[in-house]
């Protein structure tokens, strides 16, 4: 064997060659396999319900990292709790994975008082509810011009077009009477005729 090589160095440095190739890609996946924890994972924490506070540290001790990806409006959970997990609790990852958590909003939902004025009582409230807004009520006042929108309003404070209120706010849409000054129009008719009433008797 040794005068074979002896014979053919080219073949010898090609073998040679050859093993040293295997030994270093073995070397190198060995290496990649305890730089990446191949073999090696961690089951995720059930974190729905927590504080951001509380689940960030949870998942700090299972070796995995919280990244917060978006944030609702859900009045049934906690301000600030988590509502939703990727991956979902029980899953098998790697460690130091990333956990995208979605939480609830740490503040209440904020709604844009739209330009309601002159249009009717029905569309107005219609408008409103739409957008969000659950509390609405209407009230009654004197203006010349009937069933149409004057303002809105929230706890005795006019609001103008553009206002940001909480979606849970109480709105007041005030509408026109059609009477103006709070006078009946049978009022105004009675009064005239007392006038040209006293008028004719002035003159007899």
């Amino acid at each position: 064997m040794v005068d074979f090589f002896r014979r053919h160095p080219v073949l010898f440095n090609l073998l040679l060659m050859a093993i040293t190739s295997v030994i270093l890609l073995m070397l190198a996946m060995w290496g990649l396999n305890i730089w990446t924890g191949h073999g090696k994972v961690q089951v995720v924490p059930d974190v729905s319900g927590m504080s951001l506070k509380e689940a960030m540290v949870t998942l700090q001790r299972c070796n995995l990292h919280a990244e917060v990806i978006d944030s609702v409006h859900n009045d049934q959970a906690s301000r600030g709790s988590v509502v939703d997990q990727v991956p979902p609790a029980g899953d098998k990852v790697k460690p130091g994975r990333d956990i995208y958590l979605t939480i609830n909003a740490f503040t209440k939902k904020q709604l844009t008082i739209p330009d309601l004025t002159g249009s009717s009582a029905r569309q107005a409230m219609s408008v409103l509810r739409s957008l969000g807004f659950n509390d609405v009520t209407s009230e009654i006042v004197p203006s010349d011009y009937k069933d149409l929108v004057l303002g809105v309003k929230s706890m005795g404070v006019s609001l103008r077009a553009g206002t940001q209120v909480p979606a849970d706010a109480r709105l007041t849409v005030e509408v026109g009477s059609g009477i103006s000054g709070g006078f009946e129009e049978s009022d105004t008719l009675s009064a005239l005729d007392n006038t040209e009433w006293e008028q004719t008797e002035f003159f007899e």
